[in-house]
């Protein structure tokens, strides 16, 4: 497929926008349709990739892919890294993000909108049953909480990822963190910009799950 001045336009402001010190991980989500939920929500708050990790047998990369559709294109333009171990995953998150916030209730989890999502950050949302695990939990920097007033006192977990990624973007544009105004990119952006002028052309790469053994 070509490139038209409209679409160079369109991936330039793509990539001006994204938010390179922010990411979700998805700990043994089940139901593929939450999966590319989520995804959908990264992308329109512009994050760039993503992290799943599936430490249970019956989850598989095919997970990744049966809800494709719902993912409405996005699921091209935001990576997704698929873990089997999770001191691997943490310790490759670490590297890249300063602090790790995960939505679980404990005697010391804290509202949501008291988290300085500002900072770079990793957001972690555990399955549909079981929530995060201990093992993930050790990982993290803190745990907070969407403040809820019905008699059931859960989201789904692509609903939760959604509300929280809102009052991340909230507090960024609040605090003028949305848009890349410098006039020279970051060679991490122009890294970027080069690789999505190349999915657009491939109509292919950026689909396919990056996996680490």
């Amino acid at each position: 497929m070509g490139l038209t001045d409209a679409r160079k336009t369109r991936i330039e402001d793509l990539v001006r926008f994204r938010q390179l010190n922010l990411t979700v991980v998805l700990e043994n989500v089940h139901d593929p349709h939450n999966i590319s939920a989520v995804i959908r929500s990264c992308d329109s708050v512009g994050i760039a990739e993503i992290y799943v990790l599936y430490t249970e047998d019956k989850l598989t990369q095919d997970t990744l892919y049966l809800g494709h559709q719902s993912s409405a294109g996005s699921r091209k333009w935001v990576d997704v890294h698929l873990y089997r171990d999770a001191d691997k995953c943490f310790t490759d998150i670490k590297s890249k993000y300063d602090h790790i916030w995960a939505t679980h209730m404990t005697a010391d989890s804290i509202p949501f909108t008291e988290v300085d999502f500002t900072q770079s950050v990793a957001l972690v949302f555990g399955n549909e049953k079981d929530g995060i695990s201990e093992e993930v939990l050790k990982h993290t920097t803190g745990n907070y909480l969407i403040p809820q007033i019905g008699m059931v006192k859960s989201l789904n977990i692509s609903v939760a990822c959604a509300v929280s990624l809102y009052e991340v973007y909230k507090q960024r544009a609040s605090a003028n963190l949305i848009e890349d105004v410098s006039e020279v990119r970051s060679a991490a952006k122009e890294a970027l910009y080069q690789d999505y002028l190349q999915r657009h052309l491939s109509q292919s790469k950026g689909e396919e799950p990056i996996i680490h053994d």
